[in-house]
């Protein structure tokens, strides 16, 4: 059995000697550690591997030493302004205040401006806010005095209690649950290490944790504004394709009373997605609805439980059936994508579908060393589909749907079309790279995947392409 211990360490020497004890005196086997003192003074992660029992016992001991504290108030720093008269020995009553009710210091700045006055900005460590109150009161009878609001991802103004308050914001914007809190804290620690470790600094993988955080709850609600474009195809088919700032595309082809949905972008656009099915399609409740997922990324697939027929090729299927049984898929096999991905899924509050719903529609693949391999055909209306599988460059189970007569394709995440997205959808497509080091399993399996989609349009006809993010890439004929 595997935990992770989210421990607030003690500030002395041997303090992590200590806790190396407890776990070896158990036979408790420690399988990761990370402490950075410069990001956290306090926080210190670890995690072990041992038997039920053994966990159990070493919660008790871990505890008893003051590494497991509990705490009915979340401490936090307050940002506060003394005005105080530029005389020598000014700040000392405020200081004396200061220690009075015990309070630490984790930020001080303040720079005289020849106004006879002085701004002495100090952050201010509180965990007992009826305390705090009291002490406001005093201070005011000193000076003037202000708490002073600061964005947190601008500066950090304390890094004895970073983790608590880094997670506390980016809960307040996104509004997940508070069951969340743990394991978003855990893989952001998780990501810093481990990029830290390929070089990157951990203000950046921080900065663009909270960046990706809020960039996903501000395009919600009244400022869900996906691009939406629409296509005709065949005599009675229409291609609707809905790009959202976050997240994949979801493309609606409609024939007669039949629609079918390819990808279907983030979980938390849920009631913003279901609006606009409705607005897109009037007689959408009535319609037999059916969901293709062209490879099993959370950004894909977060809709999926709202459909009870979803085509997928084995691989993906499996997938989806890892995701649903609580095990690792595909991106969370690779140490580099597996912090990125459980944040997504946490801040998304991704689902997934249950597998009775999931038809496999085409073998699976079985070749090695060609880009490509033809696994099937796909009909609908008045498409037909040749559909190729590749090799795992983007994602394992990854597919490629190609109709030669009506000349358009759709290519997933192997080919999409970036020149053409919007600043907002930029911007989030941005994130990924830096967090996952690459969005692909394999960059350069996934260009070569990219030259064989091409090579099979050829270029006699002029196509149109629907990648699973930006809009659709129109390609004259002789460019293909």
């Amino acid at each position: 059995m595997e935990k992770t211990y989210v421990t607030e360490m003690p500030n002395h020497c041997g303090a992590f000697l200590q806790a190396s004890r407890c776990f070896a005196r158990l036979g408790v086997n420690i399988t990761r550690v990370s402490y950075n003192k410069a990001v956290d003074s306090h926080m210190l992660f670890i995690d072990v591997r041992g038997t039920r029992e053994q966990l159990k016992q070493a919660d008790a001991l871990l505890e008893s030493i003051g590494y497991l504290p509990k705490q009915e108030t979340e401490p936090s720093v307050v940002l506060v302004g003394f005005t105080l008269r530029d005389v020598p020995g000014s700040v000392t009553r405020v200081l004396e205040l200061i220690e009075r009710y015990r309070l630490n210091i984790s930020y001080i700045s303040s720079q005289e401006d020849a106004s006879g006055y002085q701004l002495f900005k100090m952050g201010l460590f509180v965990s007992d806010y009826g305390q705090f109150s009291k002490f406001i009161e005093q201070a005011r009878e000193i000076c003037p005095v202000r708490e002073i609001d600061y964005n947190r991802s601008e500066k950090v103004y304390d890094n004895s209690i970073f983790y608590r308050s880094f997670i506390s914001g980016i809960a307040d914007m996104t509004g997940i649950d508070n069951k969340a809190h743990q394991d978003l804290l855990v893989n952001s620690n998780l990501a810093m290490q481990t990029l830290d470790e390929r070089g990157l600094l951990p203000y950046r993988t921080f900065d663009s944790i909270y960046c990706f955080s809020k960039l996903l709850a501000q395009c919600k609600g009244n400022d869900f504004c996906p691009r939406i474009t629409k296509y005709d195809i065949g005599t009675q088919t229409e291609i609707t394709v809905i790009e959202p700032d976050c997240g994949s595309n979801t493309i609606i082809m409609k024939y007669r009373d039949q629609a079918l949905f390819i990808d279907c972008g983030y979980a938390c656009y849920m009631d913003e997605m279901n609006a606009l099915f409705h607005k897109l399609l009037p007689d959408f409740d009535r319609l037999e609805k059916t969901a293709l997922v062209t490879h099993a990324d959370v950004d894909h697939c977060g809709l999926l439980t709202m459909f009870n027929k979803i085509i997928a090729g084995a691989n993906s299927a499996e997938c989806l059936k890892d995701q649903y049984d609580g095990k690792d898929d595909y991106r969370e096999q690779n140490p580099l994508h597996r912090p990125y991905i459980k944040i997504c899924k946490l801040l998304t509050m991704y689902k997934p579908p249950k597998p009775e719903n999931v038809v496999v529609a085409w073998k699976k693949r079985v070749s090695h060393g060609e880009a490509l391999e033809n696994t099937g055909t796909f009909h609908f209306g008045e498409c037909n589909f040749s559909v190729y599988e590749g090799e795992g460059g983007h994602l394992p189970g990854e597919i490629i749907l190609i109709d030669y007569e009506h000349h358009i394709a759709f290519t997933g995440d192997i080919y999409v079309n970036v020149k053409e997205m919007t600043p907002r959808q930029a911007q989030y497509n941005k994130y990924a790279p830096i967090l996952m080091t690459s969005v692909d399993t394999n960059p350069e399996l996934c260009a070569k995947e990219r030259r064989a989609i091409f090579a099979l349009l050829g270029n006699a006809a002029q196509w149109l392409v629907f990648g699973a993010h930006g809009a659709a890439k129109h390609i004259p004929a002789n460019q293909a």
